[in-house]
């Protein structure tokens, strides 16, 4: 009925018993609406002990039999259209015994799917381009003030054309704002903190008797706040009211909207079949695991709702060979010039589609693999992105969007609950990636390289020519590489000594500095200090060499000193700290249970996940106050933060020709 049909939809939702997709043409944007009630799978292991509640099923539901297909092979089964309920009875009557599939599929999603249709792109040759135009009318609304404390509306912006600064009474504002909204009748919205601001707008319009104007026809989809663990950490994710008709954007909170902007934003709807405004609130990992359902569906492939493949019993010894995680070198601490780092593009879904890994080729390598075939095309993708973005920055969005999804798409295959993952997987592709790396090593060694570093699918080595090299690993290992030149580098020392796997920053050919885990890069830094460090990065930046670098000691100590005689006077404001908190009890005292209790007791609503801004008062009272009403901060803290940032710097010198330095005194304070 649709196959085929060629047609730019803007979003979807399940509405009354059916799928409205909105779709724009000639200007205008529409709904139509296909009536949609897609059945669930069920197969039984003993359909002969089940033969009651199979009758049942045929009687109530008029169950049909069928043949369940999945990526290991098919199952006899029955179709059901039926509710959850039905499922959740089905299952604790079975006793578990049974497989379920197709349960908790998004009906949109999977009705795009089965159709062969997908968002954001009138044509069928687009899903995997990074060239897709379109003429969406976008505009920015900015409400000033915070969300969760402002008594009243504060002024509202909105840029379109030209910016309107909309203030005086609450009433007025909004009966402003959503005239020029009607009147401008826009596709997309862009809004920081929008999904804080979109309840409190709803209760504002009714408490002003005004309709709200977001939606193309008045409903709005819901979704709840949660809390969950990811990659070993605690996230939150906030509730959100989605308009219908509109794609909405909380610039503020979404990262997908942060790494890729609106393109990126788009292209995430292609490949994931999903409305822009749900996949501008997912995760990667919820990308990549939408990407595969899509896919699944698409090609006539059940989803399994609650996975009966766990982990089987193995011998210690079998898991201990087969367990162990990424390859790393640990790096001597110091200062290096004319380095080259050579890294893997999407090293780990490269291992997956070149051995074919997958859970249905697990003892079965002849089989072509569901996760190999489907990744496929998304290394292509991301192949081209990184080369374009070279010359093109109008491509580094949808590249770093790609760029996660498929880092995810390997944690994903040792996750317990992931639809199409299983364990031995996850352990082959660490295990090819060890010899990969091991490999690459020897060779760079054959070819009179000096290896610095290495960690999991990056290599960094001085030596000439990097071409020759670059060219016999791609083709002993068969996968893509790139290589990046620093003029020099600088690998940061732990506490022990020995050199730290993840803190280094060094000089590009462009002059510019590259960072990674030192304080200007890290999230959780106050202004102040990501600031001087800043400052002092760009001083070194000038220098080409290491004897430049040197040379440099006075201008970026002095740097330090100006920071620290600074900091007394400093605002307030550039000493909070940005972190995401994983609990809400702490069994110790610590500032950051200090700063959670702050902020439930000014009214903030906190819950495991969430990111709070706090200033801390006075660390040996374990005393913070949140950001909005903090009027001093610990000077000695502060410091000690400030010391740590210029430690990381100062390294680069003591490498080299700069002699230790004594501490001397500055405005009671010891200055190195």
């Amino acid at each position: 009925m649709l196959r085929g049909t060629a047609m730019w939809i803007l979003d979807s939702a399940y509405r009354n018993g059916g799928i409205d997709l909105w779709t724009k043409e000639g200007g205008a944007v529409t709904r139509v609406h296909h009536p949609y009630d897609p059945p669930f799978l069920v197969h039984f292991a003993d359909p002969h002990a089940s033969h009651e509640m199979i009758g049942a099923l045929e009687e109530r539901y008029s169950a049909e039999e069928c043949t369940i297909r999945t990526v290991f092979g098919s199952l006899p089964g029955y179709r059901v259209v039926a509710d959850r309920m039905v499922v959740e009875a089905i299952e604790e009557q079975a006793q578990y015994d049974v497989q379920l599939f197709n349960v908790d599929v998004r009906r949109d999603q999977r009705f795009m799917a089965e159709q062969g249709i997908f968002p954001c792109s009138a044509n069928e040759n687009d899903r995997f381009s990074h060239e897709v135009s379109h003429d969406l009318d976008v505009i920015t609304i900015r409400i000033h003030g915070e969300p969760e404390r402002s008594a009243n509306l504060p002024e509202v912006e909105l840029v379109h054309k030209r910016t309107e600064r909309l203030a005086g009474p609450e009433g007025t504002i909004l009966s402003d704002l959503f005239a020029l909204f009607s009147a401008l009748d826009p596709d997309v919205i862009l809004m920081p903190d929008a999904d804080a601001w979109m309840p409190r707008l709803r209760q504002l319009a009714e408490r002003h008797g005004l309709p709200l104007p977001f939606s193309r026809n008045g409903k709005y989809r819901a979704m709840n706040s949660r809390s969950y663990w990811s990659y070993g950490r605690m996230e939150h994710k906030d509730a959100a009211l989605v308009p219908d008709g509109r794609v909405l954007i909380d610039t503020e909170r979404s990262f997908v909207y942060r790494e890729g902007g609106l393109e990126g934003v788009l292209m995430s709807a292609r490949l994931s079949g999903l409305s822009p405004s749900l996949v501008s609130r997912f995760t990667p990992g919820t990308l990549i695991s939408s990407y595969e359902t899509y896919e699944a569906i698409r090609r006539g492939i059940a989803v399994p709702f609650r996975k009966s493949d766990g982990e089987t019993v193995r011998r210690i010894s079998t898991l201990q060979a087969a367990d162990r995680g990424g390859m790393m070198f640990q790096p001597r601490p110091g200062v290096f010039w004319n380095v080259e780092e050579i890294d893997f593009t999407s090293m780990y879904p490269s291992i997956i589609v070149q051995v074919n890994l997958s859970p249905e080729t697990i003892g079965h390598p002849e089989r072509r693999g569901f996760l190999p075939e489907i990744l496929d095309p998304l290394i292509s993708m991301r192949i081209r992105t990184k080369q374009l973005k070279k010359t093109d920055p109008a491509i580094e969005g949808i590249d770093s969007i790609l760029k996660w999804m498929l880092v995810t798409c390997f944690g994903y295959t040792g996750y317990k609950n992931a639809k199409f993952g299983m364990i031995e997987v996850h352990e082959g592709i660490t295990r090819q990636s060890r010899e990969i790396l091991l490999r690459t090593k020897e060779i760079a060694e054959e070819m009179d390289f000096t290896v610095l570093h290495g960690i999991v699918d990056c290599l960094w080595v001085q030596g000439d020519p990097v071409e020759l090299l670059k060219a016999r690993v791609e083709k002993e290992t068969g996968l893509s590489l790139e290589v990046e030149h620093f003029d020099w580098i600088v690998f940061e020392p732990l506490a022990d000594g020995f050199g730290a796997y993840n803190r280094y920053f060094g000089r590009l050919p462009d002059g510019s500095i590259k960072v990674r885990g030192i304080a200007a890069r890290r999230h959780d830094t106050p202004e102040f200090i990501r600031s001087m460090q800043q400052e002092m990065l760009t001083e070194m930046s000038y220098a080409g060499t290491v004897a430049e670098l040197d040379a440099l000691w006075d201008t970026v100590h002095a740097r330090y000193r100006d920071a620290v005689a600074q900091l007394p006077s400093a605002p307030v404001q550039e000493m909070v700290i940005s972190r995401r908190i994983s609990r809400l009890t702490y069994a110790h005292r610590c500032i950051e249970g200090a700063a959670v209790r702050a902020c439930r007791r000014h009214g903030l609503t906190v819950a495991p996940g969430m990111k709070i801004q706090y200033v801390v008062t006075d660390a040996r009272r374990y005393q913070a106050e949140p950001v909005w009403c903090a009027k001093i901060f610990d000077q000695q803290y502060y410091r000690g933060l400030l010391d740590k940032a210029w430690e990381e710097i100062a390294f680069a010198f003591r490498n080299g020709n700069q002699p230790e330095c004594q501490p001397v005194k500055c405005a009671g304070l010891a200055v190195w």
